[in-house]
């Protein structure tokens, strides 16, 4: 146990130095954080992060309710569009000036990461997830409340599992300097560390509908299912 606190606690010190160095204009260094992902401390690490990362996410979307309503979704449609702005000149550049920048082929991707993980997190505050409402309102409120509560748990697994398996990718991509293919100078990691920030975003989301699903167990009214609406509010 002193063994995972210690490995958990050098992690967190080398991501304040990574971002001491980032905020200083100092070229971060990944090898020991590398080497601390791959030890004992890092599911510790991993449930701090889900838990701790997830109730902070939550109360900051409580005291800035624009962010609650806009942060996934503004993040969704400006890299939709990127990535469509891309595609369509390159097309353009392709067929008709016979060029083309050698970066178009692998900057849509990890824009579409960053789509694709932040849309996870906002149709998880949505409920728009596959959860079986039909078949969950047809029973009493406890059964439902255990199954929702069931939910959030199962969530902050995933949440946990994605954390601690990207953050090792990320160290690995940062001490092997990757850069994007095609480009001179952009690092593979600034794009993959969007991976675990998103899905302490999706805690944060659940820990949200958690809290409003308490809230209605209690009252003793309030529907505990409500019909999902793919894009709704």
């Amino acid at each position: 146990m002193i063994e995972s606190i210690s490995g958990a606690a050098t992690i967190f010190a080398q991501l304040g130095i990574i971002f001491a160095d980032l905020v200083t204009g100092s070229e971060p260094d990944f090898f020991q954080l590398r080497s601390a992902m791959r030890g004992d401390g890092v599911w510790l690490w991993g449930i701090v992060m889900t838990l701790a990362g997830g109730l902070l996410v939550a109360w900051v979307y409580r005291v800035a309710p624009w962010v609650d309503r806009n942060l996934e979704s503004t993040l969704m449609v400006v890299t939709y569009l990127l990535i469509g702005a891309i595609i369509f000149v390159e097309v353009i550049r392709r067929f008709v000036f016979s060029e083309q920048f050698p970066w178009s082929t692998t900057v849509p991707g990890y824009l579409f990461l960053i789509m694709t993980w932040t849309g996870c997190s906002y149709n998880v505050r949505l409920r728009t997830h596959l959860s079986f409402s039909e078949f969950r309102s047809k029973m009493g409120r406890f059964p439902q409340m255990v199954l929702l509560s069931l939910d959030a748990v199962l969530w902050w697994g995933i949440c946990l599992l994605v954390i601690v398996t990207s953050m090792g990718v990320v160290a690995n991509a940062g001490n092997n300097f990757m850069i994007v293919t095609g480009t001179n100078n952009v690092m593979v990691w600034w794009f993959l560390i969007t991976l675990p920030i998103a899905f302490v975003l999706l805690s944060g989301r659940v820990f949200q509908n958690l809290f409003e699903d308490i809230k209605k167990y209690r009252s003793g009214d309030e529907p505990m299912i409500e019909q999902a609406v793919l894009g709704g509010q």
